[in-house]
Parts: structure tokens; C-alpha cells; sequence
């Protein structure tokens, strides 16, 4: 992030290489006084900010979390968009004005800002440990983004939006709230990539599972939900997916032997082991699971920070 805070600066030295056109912000804060009209002077700056910088190692990352951990996207919020929005929580697009692509600085609600379990109508629950006096803080999400039916189709990347990693309840209750690590997003456009590379056709990877907040989580724990306390879902660096071109709702024929099961989930899971063995740093845990009556089968991806595997063919 200092790499780019200096490349803001620079960007309003060097206008002739271009320009970067932020039109306005689109935000949400809790607080009552803030509207959602509200929207800064138009900012320009080096495009080629968006593409040095912003693309992860996929190179297809669209958005760039935020919080008061991360001083220097702060101070990139306030060069670009003003004070304002290095203190209000909330989704601050631009868009390349040379070619449209769009891109997002997105503001995080601090992880303190939960009251008895919830945000505004909100269920979050607590995470494991929580109520213990050794948990710390290092456990803790490093906040929530606030998603609201304005922005969740706000693209995180060139596959993904906000939308499709929230957790499945709730649907009435608007803002939700979203835990998410840009790391994983990164890695499932690497997953894409590799099949691509590999020669399967892949244009769409349906998430299954994102988020779960701890207490959604806490419904499957056990046996007979099999979901684990500690699920690394609740992190937000986790994801189920397949792959569904077709938008069937589940795992497409890869390996096309005419039905699709586990031997069409390991080849998701090969590229998962081929892109950790380039990318130690996006090292995680990665399962198969087969079909049930609810869904066809599917794998687990995650950037734990190190290796885990389960589910065999």
C-alpha cells in the first residue's frame, strides 16, 4: 500500500500518461447523519495505478479492503475521495477513464463496532473462544464490510462480487455484513486461470459457501451438519465452490466421461496444489465432497496460511 500511496502522489504530477476519473463514491455509514448522496469532488489521477497495483497476484482483483490497521489505505482514501471517507465505512468506486474499468476502495466497519452479537438488525454471533479472557484480538476479523442492496454487486474482481460471498440467511435484513480476505479472492481468479491453462472452458466458479457468520455457523456444527466450530469460513478466507458454466447449481462434467462426481472436484483441487506449489504464500487447506441429495459435489478452498487436505476419490 505505500508503493500506491506513492503512486497517487505521483499521479497528480503526471497527468499526461493519463487519467484515472473517480466520478464519485457510493457509501454507507451507520451513523444517521450520514447520507447516501453524498459523494466527493472528482479526483484524477495515473490509470496505470489500477493495474500495477490493484490486480493481486491474478492480476484480476478489483477492489482493495480497508481499515485503521491499514494506514496507508486510509491515506489513500483520504488523497482520492477526502476525509470523509477515510472515516466513514462504505464502497468508494472509480473507473479508468481510458478504458472503464471499475475498481473500489472499500472502507471497513471496525470489528468493535458489534453490539451483543449484532450489527444494526444484523445476526453476527461470536466467534470461538470469543468469551474467554485469553482471546485476543489478533483472532479477530479485521472488520466487516457493510454490503447493502446498492452495492453488492460491486465487483471484487473480474469473476466476483460482494453478493456472492455472504452468508445465506437472513435475506430481508439489510446491510448485511461481510467478513472477507482479498487473498482468497485472489486465489479462486488464480483457480480459474489454471483450469483455463489446463483446457477446461471455465467462464463461471459458483461459490456454494462464503462468510458464514459464527452464529449460522454454530446451526451445522457436529455430525449431522458437519460443520466444524472453527471453521475457517467464519474468517472469511474460505469458499466451497465448483465449477457451473452452464448455471445448473452444480459441478459441470470436466473430466466429460458423462456424469459428474468427485473425479470432476479433483481436477479443481489438482489446480488448487499447482497454484500453492507458485503461490506459498496463498497456502491453505482444500477438500473434496461428493454429492448429497442437497448438493453435487464441490471443493473447499482456503488461504489459512498453511497446508490441510481431506475428502478422498
Amino acid at each position: 500500500m505505500k508503493g500506491l500511496a506513492r503512486g497517487v502522489r505521483a499521479g497528480f504530477l503526471a497527468l499526461s500518461l493519463g487519467a484515472l476519473t473517480v466520478p464519485g463514491a457510493r457509501g454507507h455509514a451507520m451513523s444517521p447523519a450520514w447520507s447516501p448522496a453524498w459523494s466527493p469532488p472528482v479526483t484524477v489521477v495515473d490509470p496505470s495505478l489500477l493495474s500495477d497495483t490493484l490486480g493481486g497476484k491474478s492480476g484480476k482483483l478489483r477492489a482493495r479492503l480497508v481499515s485503521p490497521k491499514r494506514t496507508g489505505g486510509i491515506r489513500i482514501l483520504r488523497e482520492l475521495f477526502g476525509d470523509t471517507a477515510s472515516k466513514r465505512p462504505g464502497v468508494y468506486e472509480a473507473s479508468d477513464s481510458t478504458s472503464g474499468r471499475r475498481f473500489a476502495f472499500i472502507n471497513m466497519l471496525p470489528f468493535q463496532a458489534r453490539e451483543r452479537g449484532k450489527l444494526g438488525a444484523y445476526r453476527i454471533g461470536f466467534w470461538p473462544g470469543e468469551s474467554r479472557p485469553t482471546w485476543g484480538r489478533d483472532k479477530a476479523p479485521e472488520g466487516f464490510i457493510e454490503v447493502t442492496t446498492a452495492n453488492q454487486d460491486t465487483p471484487l474482481s473480474d469473476h466476483f462480487r460482494l453478493r456472492d460471498f455472504l452468508t445465506k440467511d437472513q435475506f430481508t435484513t439489510w446491510p448485511k455484513y461481510l467478513v472477507l480476505r482479498e487473498a482468497l479472492v485472489d486465489k479462486l481468479e488464480l483457480l480459474i486461470t489454471d483450469l483455463q491453462r489446463r483446457g477446461y472452458a471455465v467462464s463461471h466458479l459458483q461459490v456454494m459457501s462464503g462468510f458464514r457468520t459464527p452464529q449460522y455457523n454454530a446451526q451445522g456444527v457436529g455430525p449431522k451438519g458437519g460443520r466444524a466450530k472453527d471453521s475457517r469460513h467464519q474468517y472469511g478466507d474460505a469458499a466451497d465452490v465448483f465449477v457451473d458454466n452452464n448455471r445448473d447449481g452444480e459441478m459441470d462434467d470436466l473430466n466429460r466421461d458423462g456424469r459428474v462426481d468427485l473425479r470432476d472436484a479433483k481436477i479443481v483441487l489438482e489446480s488448487v496444489e499447482r497454484i500453492e506449489q507458485t503461490y506459498p504464500d496463498l497456502i491453505g487447506g482444500a477438500g473434496l465432497y461428493k454429492a448429497t441429495s442437497a448438493h453435487g459435489p464441490f471443493v473447499h478452498v482456503d488461504v489459512r496460511g498453511n497446508r490441510a487436505r481431506w475428502g478422498r476419490i
